[in-house]
C-alpha cells in the first residue's frame, strides 16, 4: 500500500495520498486550503489518479480544495453531513461505517466533538499494518479543540482508543503517532482508557 502525506495552507494541515500501489487510483484525505499545488506534484511523482477525496471534517483547512478537485478530477467529495454547514460544494454523505474505492475498504468512525460531523477513517494494509486518520480529533500529544460539548470530545477519544495499540495515526496537523503513544503518554486522553 502507498500512503503520502504533506502539510499544506496557512494552518499547515495534512492532506493524504492513499493507494493500494503507485501507477493507479488514488484516494485523497483531507485536501484543505493550499493543497492543489502540492497534491498535483504528489499525485504525478506517484502516477495517481484520485477517485475520491474523504474529508474527516469540514473546516476549510480541510476542505478548501475539495470542490476545486472534485472538478478537476470528476471525483466525489465525502463528507459528513454534521458538517455540510461549513462546505459550499456538492458531496456524498458519509452516513456508513464503510466505503469502498480505489480498491481499497476504508472503516468511518464518526467521532463528533472537534465538529459535530467528525470523522475518522481507518485502513489496514495488505502488509498487515493498521492506520487511522484522526483529523483534528487526535494529534500527537495533544487533541482539537471542540466546538461542541467537552465531553462529545471525551467520548470520541475513548472510541478511537478502542483500537489496537500498534495503530499508525495520521492527524490533521503535526507529525505521526500511535494509539498507544497516545494512550500512555497524551495528557488530554480520559484518565479510564490509559
Amino acid at each position: 500500500m502507498l500512503v503520502a502525506g504533506f502539510a499544506a495552507g496557512p494552518l499547515r494541515s495534512n492532506c493524504y495520498l492513499l493507494a493500494p500501489a503507485a501507477g493507479g487510483p488514488c484516494l485523497v484525505v483531507d485536501p484543505g486550503e493550499g493543497a492543489a499545488e502540492p497534491l498535483a506534484e504528489a499525485l504525478a511523482e506517484h502516477s495517481l489518479t484520485p477517485v475520491a477525496l474523504l474529508a474527516t471534517h469540514g473546516h476549510p483547512d480541510h476542505v478548501g480544495a475539495a470542490a476545486e478537485l472534485s472538478r478537476a478530477y470528476r471525483a466525489p467529495v465525502w463528507l459528513h453531513p454534521g458538517d455540510a454547514e461549513w462546505y459550499d460544494g456538492q458531496y456524498e454523505p458519509l452516513t456508513g461505517n464503510e466505503v469502498e474505492a480505489a480498491g481499497l475498504a476504508v472503516g468511518v468512525v464518526p467521532l463528533p466533538g472537534h465538529t459535530p460531523g467528525s470523522v475518522a477513517f481507518t485502513v489496514e494494509t495488505g502488509e498487515g499494518g493498521r492506520l487511522v486518520f484522526t483529523g483534528d480529533t487526535l494529534f500527537a500529544g495533544s487533541v482539537g479543540r471542540t466546538g461542541g460539548a467537552g465531553s462529545d470530545l471525551e467520548n470520541s477519544l475513548r472510541t478511537l482508543l478502542t483500537l489496537a495499540d500498534d495503530t499508525v495515526v495520521l492527524p490533521g496537523h503535526g507529525p505521526a503517532t500511535s494509539i498507544g503513544r497516545e494512550r500512555a503518554a497524551n495528557p488530554f486522553v480520559p484518565g479510564d482508557v490509559k
